[in-house]
């Protein structure tokens, strides 16, 4: 053997048969898929599924330096391209925007707003048909995964159009009429019923798989190896059905993590127990067996979500203490909905510059209310942050992201620090990471859970709160060496309440060990780290800092539910400033019960 293996990673070796490897975070799951191929026999035929191409790339020189010519390297996609779309005539899209499918479909319900609400779902049922196992859209109940109010009250009313237009979308791409996507070749593939002529398929990051995808993989008659990390699931959004739950191969478990030690460890093995709270089983125990480098070169700062890690940004360039920056994904693609439009977009249309919108969706929007009214009825979380971002910094934006971006390297080796969302850096891993405080909390799991009915909540509530867990979970797990965790999402907050004596590690490895029980001033000392200045739009406070008396000012009068709008006028501030204040000093979102003018 080239490298030392560990007791669990031989029994997967010895394993003959199908099988599931449950890989917690930093447990050498490819080292041990590459051990496993090389002690096949040479003749065999083995297929490795990637989860994106840039798995793909690495996992390919890993293979030939392995020097295991048997092996091919492919991702669901690129097999699916090869069998359904070279050579047939077919031509690509890159997607499909709700105005263009309101052109193509010829959708006019004679309110232009309702046509692209609808357009939007069709988009949707498009995307939910193509990765699941159903033979038939009219199999399928597309209202089972619209959760918003408004939004499903608008799917119900108008369902059959939105069937009948799927079906459409979906017969002109078979006939050639336009341009096919991904997910509709991927589709074909999985409906062509294609049996691959492979002896050994290894299927990796199967927690993040299609459920068409999956059904691809079962019916094949070879020997099937599917790994991944069931925690690391956060994909929902995108399909993803957790495959490794799905089949009843044996489960073998890598439990040790060679990435960190055992005090991160410890914050990962506590953020998944607050799945305890969704009546989920237990999960494996992370053993953190990781030697952490004295040397801290790639430090990264993750957020939930773009307004978060945007605001931070922002603040730490201002601030001086960053000067040269990296956005993991390219700095670019932060600043567009997953349909398109831009922050620029929204801006024009936050300013009344309808002549200078690009995005033929948003141009046809008579106002912010308009566009508001349509995120709710499609849920569109990508389009809402780019409405955040654009109330929360308004004319000053445009100066700000190119301030980043003329202070954005080239290569994230040259950057002081990097900026990424979670869902852009899985597969990562840095020297340090900082986490912001847009995060799931416990008590806001166990409350979501009692509020969706309790032992009663829906499968599709409860996937979503599990998912919620695993950001989080895979947020501190891209740490090796230190890990820098907020006050608010500290998972060892309750450890400290029981023993505040006791110093607690909020960031491990590092000089600052407070405890929870810490004055409110000492945390926000420790907070003002990760704290920004706040922008106000259209008043004489843009860009003006908070100070700590301002601060004060703005607590002590939320316990007093004093309401948000009495607070702004006090404080010269808009409404949504002080929101985005006080939720940065530890105000749980959920307490806001005010609507913001």
């Amino acid at each position: 053997m080239d490298m030392q293996l560990t007791v669990e990673q031989l029994a997967v070796l010895e394993t003959d048969g199908n099988l599931v490897i449950n890989a917690v975070a930093g447990s050498g799951k490819t080292s041990t898929l590459i051990e496993y191929a090389k002690s096949r026999p040479s003749d065999s035929r083995i297929l490795y599924l990637a989860f994106n191409r840039t798995v793909k790339s690495e996992a390919t020189q890993r293979f030939a330096r392995a020097s295991l010519s048997n092996v091919r390297v492919e991702t669901a996609h690129s097999l699916a391209f090869d069998y359904v779309v070279r050579g047939s005539g077919y031509r690509m899209s890159q997607g499909y925007k709700s105005y263009d499918w309101c052109e193509i479909l010829g959708i006019k319900t004679g309110d232009r707003q309702t046509d692209f609400v609808l357009a939007n779902h069709v988009n949707k049922f498009i995307s939910f048909f193509c990765n699941s196992k159903a033979k038939r859209v009219q199999d399928l109940d597309y209202s089972s995964i619209v959760t918003d109010q408004k939004a499903a009250a608008f799917v119900k009313n108008l369902a059959p159009q939105i069937e009948k237009f799927t079906r459409l979308a979906l017969a002109k791409m078979e006939k050639g009429e336009i341009e096919v996507t991904h997910d509709f070749y991927l589709k074909k593939f999985h409906l062509n019923e294609v049996i691959l002529p492979f002896d050994y398929i290894l299927f990796d990051e199967g927690q993040d798989a299609s459920a068409a995808m999956l059904d691809v993989f079962l019916k094949q008659p070879a020997k099937k190896i599917i790994v991944g990390d069931m925690h690391q699931q956060i994909y929902g959004w995108r399909f993803a059905i957790n495959s490794l739950q799905q089949v009843e191969f044996p489960v073998y478990n890598l439990s040790n993590s060679f990435r960190f030690d055992e005090e991160i460890a410890l914050v990962a093995n506590r953020i998944l127990s607050w799945k305890n709270h969704l009546k989920l089983p237990p999960s494996v125990k992370i053993v953190g067996v990781g030697k952490p480098s004295t040397e801290n070169t790639a430090k990264a700062v993750l957020g939930r979500t773009n307004l978060a890690l945007l605001i931070n940004a922002i603040s730490k360039w201002q601030g001086g203490q960053v000067s040269r920056l990296y956005f993991e994904g390219n700095i670019n693609s932060y600043t567009f909905a997953d349909e398109g439009a831009s922050l620029y977009d929204v801006l024009n249309l936050y300013n009344g510059k309808t002549d200078r919108i690009r995005d033929k969706m948003i141009a046809e929007m008579k106002s912010m209310k308009e566009l508001e009214e349509y995120i709710q009825k499609t849920e569109d979380t990508s389009l809402s942050m780019i409405v955040d971002v654009v109330k929360e910094f308004g004319n000053k934006l445009p100066s700000l992201i190119n301030e980043l971006k003329s202070n954005h390297t080239a290569s994230k080796e040259e950057a002081d620090m990097i900026f990424s969302t979670v869902h852009r850096c899985k597969g990562m891993e840095y020297d340090e990471v900082i986490l912001l405080n847009d995060f799931v909390t416990e008590e806001k799991v166990k409350r979501n859970y009692d509020q969706n009915g309790g032992e009663k909540i829906s499968e599709v509530d409860r996937n979503k709160l599990a998912e919620e867990i695993n950001i989080l979970y895979v947020a501190a797990t891209r740490a090796r060496n230190k890990l820098n965790i907020p006050v608010e999402i500290n998972p060892l907050k309750s450890i400290a309440l029981a023993q505040p004596s006791q110093p607690i590690s909020f960031i491990s490895k590092n000089d600052y060990r407070p405890t929870y029980a810490d004055s409110w001033k000492s945390y926000k000392d420790f907070h003002s780290t990760y704290e920004r200045p706040s922008y106000k739009s259209k008043a004489t406070s843009a860009g003006k800092k908070w100070s700590v008396d301002e601060e004060n000012q703005a607590m002590d009068l939320f316990q007093q539910r004093i309401s948000l709008r009495q607070i702004a006028d006090q404080l010269g501030r808009t409404q949504y400033a002080v929101k985005r204040k006080l939720i940065n000093l530890g105000m749980d979102e959920d307490e806001f019960d005010d609507h913001i003018d």
